[in-house]
């Protein structure tokens, strides 16, 4: 433990009712660790939740940014101003490599990782009709399906969880949605274990169904379902407060996915699927790579202890 910690201490988050979620869970953790201490939040509209009226690619175009910075960019300058000591973000905002003023400290233990297809009938990917349309904002995801079904018509879509939920509902824009498994639970609409149905209902939005798309199928983004505790590169005193309420086993999966990533060059625009699983001491990493030029990805997978050797090899197999 540092000499002298600060009594109070600042999150600052985005404002989106997961982003709310995820920050109360840091919170609650923080005050678990440390009864006497102050924590207050801050909330920060970032460039991202402020236009929702065009796709990521251009707002980050404008913004000279990669696709997911249009939701960091004010948090990270709430750092450096002091008006924030921790940022909490979903970890896969995050780039792979950080500016050397700013660094992640720790990740909360980790939700699931899996993606979800919310459709409008039950039975998930197989069950789509021809030329169904597919909403999602994600390219990753959008290679995946054109991947899986090169029949589906894709489009751009925009908002928080409940709003998306809400247009595939309502809008009659999308036969189905593509969306990350964590946010449905952390918010409520589906519970954290599958019911053993293929298709499960969303809480409170009658007419949708989710279904949960296997690692194995549907390969997730790096550090998909993990909270990400960002703070100051020299703050001691906020470091060890992250560090203190951080998850060992996800920071070790983490670390893999993400050098994988930085390996690869690739930031949150790059159709990259990765995962990993931990048994005993062995980390098992995967990742499905698609070529910028199209065509079939490259797939492989490593078992090693330490995570940046792991990344290392599984990178050098798919070169």
């Amino acid at each position: 433990m540092i000499e002298q910690t600060p009594s109070k201490l600042i999150v600052g988050t985005r404002g989106s009712e997961l982003a709310l979620v995820q920050a109360t869970a840091t919170e609650a953790a923080l005050a678990a660790a440390f009864p006497h201490l102050i924590i207050e939040r801050k909330v920060i509209k970032t460039t991202g939740d402020r236009r929702t009226d065009v796709s990521l690619s251009e707002v980050a175009k404008a913004e000279g940014t990669f696709d997911k910075g249009v939701f960091i960019k004010e948090i990270e300058e709430a750092l450096d101003t002091g008006e924030i000591d921790i940022a909490v973000h979903s970890l896969k905002d995050l780039p792979t490599t950080l500016q050397s003023r700013y660094c992640l400290a720790a990740v909360l233990e980790r939700a699931p990782v899996r993606d979800v297809l919310v459709s409008l009938k039950p039975g998930g990917l197989e069950a789509l009709p021809k030329d169904a349309r597919v909403g999602t904002s994600s390219v990753r995801r959008a290679k995946q399906i054109q991947w899986l079904r090169p029949d589906l018509k894709l489009s751009d879509l925009r908002g928080n969880v409940p709003t998306r939920l809400r247009k595939l509902a309502d809008d009659g824009t999308y036969d189905a949605i593509l969306l990350a498994e964590a946010g449905l639970v952390r918010l409520g609409f589906i519970s954290e274990f599958p019911n053993g149905e293929r298709s499960e209902p969303v809480i409170e939005v009658p007419g949708l169904h989710v279904t949960r798309l296997s690692e194995s199928e549907f390969f997730p983004a790096a550090g998909q379902g993990a909270i990400g505790l960002e703070v100051r590169a020299g703050d001691a005193a906020s470091h060890f407060y992250a560090q203190s309420i951080g998850h060992r086993e996800t920071w070790l999966r983490i670390t893999a996915e993400r050098e994988f990533l930085r390996l690869l060059d690739g930031g949150c625009h790059t159709p990259v699927g990765v995962y990993s699983s931990i048994s005993g001491d062995e980390i098992h990493l995967h990742a499905r790579v698609f070529p910028d030029e199209g065509g079939t990805p490259k797939s492989g997978e490593v078992r090693g202890a330490d995570p940046l050797t792991l990344a290392l090899e599984l990178f050098n197999s798919l070169s």
